[in-house]
This record gives C-alpha cells, sequence and structure tokens, in this order.
C-alpha cells in the first residue's frame, strides 16, 4: 500500500513500507491486484499448500507495482495455475514483453522463463469486462496516469470491491469513469498519495488525495473509503494525523496498513 518506493525504519512500523500488492478472495478464487514488494510475503502463503490458482492483475507497470514478481512463490511451482492480466499496454506492447525488459540484464539476473509455473498472460483494454472465472465479472476503466493505469471492481456474492490506483484528478471535477466504477460499491480502495495542500506541487504525477476520494466516494455512494498509495514522505505520525481528519470528514473511513484484512 505504499505508493512509488518501499520504505523502512521505525518511522514506518504501524503502516508498513512495502509498495501495492492487494489480495481478494471471493468464494473459492484468489484474485491478486499488483505485485509490488508485498507480494513477496503474499506468495509464501499461497505456496503453502504446494500451488495455487492464481488471476493476478496489473493497475499499470511502473516499478513498484511490478517489481516484487520475480520473488512471487507461487511462480516457481510448476503444479500453480497463474493468469497475469493487465489493460494498459495494447496495442503497441504485450504484458510478457514488458516483464520480460523486467526481468532480463542489466537490471534482473535471470529471464522470465525462470517461472516454471508457465503463467499464462493476458492483455486486455482498459474499459473491458473480464470473466477469469465462470461468473466472476471483474469490470474495469481506464485512469489518468503517465503511460496509463487500469482500475477494477470485482462484485460477487451480493459485495463489491473496487480498486483504483494510481490516477490523477481534476481538480473541481469528478471523473466519470471511476464514479460509474464504484457506484454503489461496499469498498473503494482508492490512490490518496498526496493531502489536498500537496497536491498542487505534484501536478502531473499521476496522483490524488484523500479528499478527493472521499468526495468520489460520497458522490458514488460508496459505503467504506479506503486510503491506499501512501507517499513515502508519510510517515506513520503524519499517516495519523491524515487518519483522524479522515475520519472526521467522512466516519468509517479506513487507512490502509500491511497485513490489513476487510470483509465487505
Amino acid at each position: 500500500m505504499r505508493g512509488s518506493i518501499a520504505c523502512s525504519g521505525p518511522e514506518y512500523v504501524r503502516y508498513g513500507g512495502n509498495t501495492s500488492c492487494l489480495e481478494v478472495r471471493a468464494g473459492p478464487h484468489v484474485l491478486v491486484f499488483d505485485a509490488g514488494t508485498g507480494i513477496r510475503g503474499l506468495g509464501r502463503k499461497l505456496a503453502e499448500n504446494g500451488g495455487a490458482e492464481i488471476d493476478l492483475f496489473f493497475t499499470h507497470t511502473h516499478i513498484d507495482h511490478v517489481v516484487g514478481l520475480p520473488f512471487f512463490q507461487p511462480l516457481y511451482q510448476p503444479q500453480s495455475r497463474i493468469r497475469v492480466w493487465a489493460g494498459h499496454l495494447k496495442p503497441h506492447r504485450t504484458l510478457k514483453e514488458s516483464l520480460a525488459g523486467l526481468m532480463s540484464e542489466p537490471f534482473f539476473p535471470v529471464p522470465l522463463e525462470i517461472f516454471s509455473a508457465k503463467p499464462d498472460y493476458h492483455d486486455f483494454i482498459a474499459g473491458e469486462t473480464l470473466e477469469p472465472r465462470p461468473g466472476l465479472k471483474v469490470r474495469t476503466c481506464p485512469l489518468n496516469h503517465p503511460n496509463e493505469a487500469t482500475g477494477y471492481r470485482i462484485d460477487w456474492g451480493g459485495k463489491s470491491i473496487c480498486y483504483v490506483t494510481d490516477c490523477e484528478h481534476t481538480p473541481g471535477k469528478l471523473d466519470g469513469a471511476i464514479l460509474d466504477l464504484i457506484r454503489g460499491a461496499d469498498l473503494f480502495i482508492y490512490d490518496c498519495t498526496y493531502t489536498e495542500e500537496e497536491f498542487p506541487r505534484f501536478a502531473g504525477w499521476g496522483h490524488s488525495t484523500w479528499q478527493e476520494g472521499a468526495r468520489l466516494a460520497d458522490a458514488a455512494g460508496a459505503r467504506q473509503l479506503v486510503i491506499f498509495h501512501h507517499d513515502p514522505a508519510h510517515d506513520d505520525e503524519i499517516m495519523d494525523g491524515i487518519a483522524a481528519a479522515a475520519q472526521a470528514q467522512r466516519p468509517g473511513t479506513v487507512v490502509a496498513r500491511e497485513g490489513l484484512v476487510l470483509t465487505p
């Protein structure tokens, strides 16, 4: 849930320092969103039973969202069945090509082919509705981010989770695509990298604020806002202040912490 770069040290103990990775359980189905440094610990747990069936979705392929992929243990288990998805690369390149570039010299010592699980790679165009498993629908939408990104909505068993990170808002104008995606959602996980006071200094960097997240949630009737993608400059003390301010403005708002489990 940390943005841009992983952080360590005593000032990051309460909220954690790993970059973006989210696990969603939809009945028997395991969905993972993004492969930041947080995916290493998740992979160790998923690999305990000797293999797993997983759909891994990328919002985009900036380094903080993919850097953990080579350390995702199920990829090294031949019995694992893994599908990998991205909606921001077509038609100019493919997800497999992009990840192969990450895992190639001089950046990484072993190539993509080291994955004995032999994952399947799926490129789509943000805005499509996916069905990774029979009866499991995943809606998507394009996000305003440098090199593009994808937002996701998962509906299962009458509950809904929206994962919308790495997107920049236009001040004074709510994003219609995001509003449509998150309407009536139970959980709305949003890019809250900056505060409203910080945002003008970082215009064009591709991120948003917790205040904009609250406005979107209110307008769309989303039940609970989850503050996500914390700025690496925001230590525990700053995050405590953001949590208190967000709770005062929109009661029930949650600040993402490492290992946090939420049930919609």
